[in-house]
């Protein structure tokens, strides 16, 4: 049977709008390659997970040599030498005091242990989320998720949540500019917790740069206001940087373009370049909080995708992925930022690093968004060869996120395709 027959058949997928109709055979750095022979410029990472690459020879040998040593042990019942060595290498790369690790296996349940985590440390109980924000699709994770359409039909979700404005500048729900709003919406959180809230807020949970919102970067000083509110409160900072981490913004992970030092950060997806793991890490006197039976998995910090994140780690650092983020993500929005002023199609370009935004609009001054066009350019783009993402709480923003060893010469390619698309459509 051919592999779409294949999951037609058996596959659970009709929680899909709809696939890419690309049978991936093979990949490498940022080349996919169909089972028909087409080659694809990948400027999705498998939705930000592979950034060193598709393949990149350092972690898959790390691996391989792991898989012939040990596979699995259960890191929280014996001692493993790789998962000791990656959360050493955890607290140096994370910004701040964090300093002790818990791992897993996917974002979500990152984001739910650190949730439980900072309501053992604090004694509280409730969290306060942002409006488009996603963090996973388990019940607590969407409890926390401000887009109704990732939520619908499931439930019942956790009390105790609270939902502050997102810093979606480009859709400001104060209907304000930045700067000349004073970031209004960071100052917000304070009647949040005073009018939302029962006044037991434990944390709150914000990703670097938001992503399944449409890649929306706060203005530069939002965090240091939200935050500041919420510790006054007496709650912590949950930092979710799921999807920003690991150099996609052109630093290692996103609040550290915000001079704000998180009690906990959440991570997964580019930690270990497509192997399944993820982790949070705390402060050490955070961390203390938990006690015997709190929290523990199976498969968490498993010896081989920690064998992977070690030699990922190494990647960033030694090829200097994040500056080459900065510099590629600078070069493909300062050329697409020139496009945007004389194409009526693209309403807004948003990112860092090689976390960007295009949002599609059909009228520049109703931002009325333009889904329909948004679906056209996605697949005009894989058509010339270039696989790029769709998304936001709207369905109109292309995503650009490709592998951080993305050359000059691809960002241009990237970049002229997407202009040709765009331009191709709004004709």
């Amino acid at each position: 049977m051919k592999t779409k027959e294949l999951y037609d058949q058996y596959l659970i997928t009709s929680m899909v709008a709809g696939f890419e109709p690309v049978e991936v055979a093979s990949a490498s750095g940022c080349t996919m390659r169909g089972a028909d022979g087409k080659e694809y410029l990948d400027c999705f990472s498998g939705i930000a997970v592979t950034n060193a690459g598709h393949g990149h020879p350092k972690v898959l040998a790390a691996a391989e040599k792991q898989m012939r040593e040990l596979v699995h042990c259960c890191a929280y019942v014996y001692y493993s030498p790789r998962t000791g060595e990656l959360a050493k290498l955890m607290a140096e790369v994370t910004p701040g005091k964090l300093q002790k690790s818990f791992f897993g296996c996917s974002g979500a349940e990152a984001i739910e242990g650190a949730m439980r985590l900072a309501k053992q440390f604090t004694k509280r109980k409730e969290v306060v989320a942002l409006t488009q924000s996603f963090h996973g699709r388990t019940a607590a994770t969407l409890s926390i998720t401000g887009n109704r359409g990732r939520k619908k039909g499931s439930g019942p979700y956790l009390s105790g949540v609270a939902f502050a404005p997102a810093p979606y500048c480009y859709r400001c729900p104060f209907k304000l500019s930045y700067p000349g709003c004073g970031t209004a919406c960071a100052h917000h959180m304070e009647d949040v917790i005073k009018y939302q809230t029962a006044g037991d807020v434990a944390a709150f949970v914000a990703e670097g740069v938001m992503g399944e919102g449409g890649i929306l970067p706060p203005p530069p000083d939002y965090f240091k206001i939200a935050v500041d509110i919420v510790r006054k409160d007496g709650g912590v900072f949950i930092c979710d940087e799921v999807q920003s981490g690991w150099g996609r913004t052109g630093k290692m992970f996103a609040i550290e373009h915000y001079g704000v030092e998180p009690e906990i950060l959440a991570t997964a997806k580019g930690i270990a370049d497509g192997w399944p793991i993820s982790a949070f890490i705390a402060r050490a006197d955070v961390a203390a909080a938990f006690t015997p039976g709190d929290h523990l998995s199976t498969f968490g910090g498993n010896a081989v995708c920690c064998a992977a994140a070690i030699a990922n780690i190494g990647v960033m650092r030694d090829e200097k992925l994040p500056e080459n983020s900065a510099a590629r993500g600078e070069q493909i929005m300062g050329r697409l930022g020139k496009f945007q002023q004389k194409n009526k199609l693209l309403g807004d370009v948003r990112g860092k690093g090689l976390m960007i935004g295009l949002e599609l609009v059909k009228d520049k001054q109703t931002k009325e968004p333009a889904v329909d066009e948004a679906k056209k350019v996605r697949a005009l783009c894989r058509e010339k060869g270039v696989l790029v993402g769709l998304g936001g709480t709207l369905a109109n923003v292309i995503r650009v996120q490709p592998p951080l060893v993305m050359t000059a010469a691809q960002a241009d390619q990237a970049a002229e395709t997407i202009e040709k698309a765009i331009a191709e459509v709004s004709k």
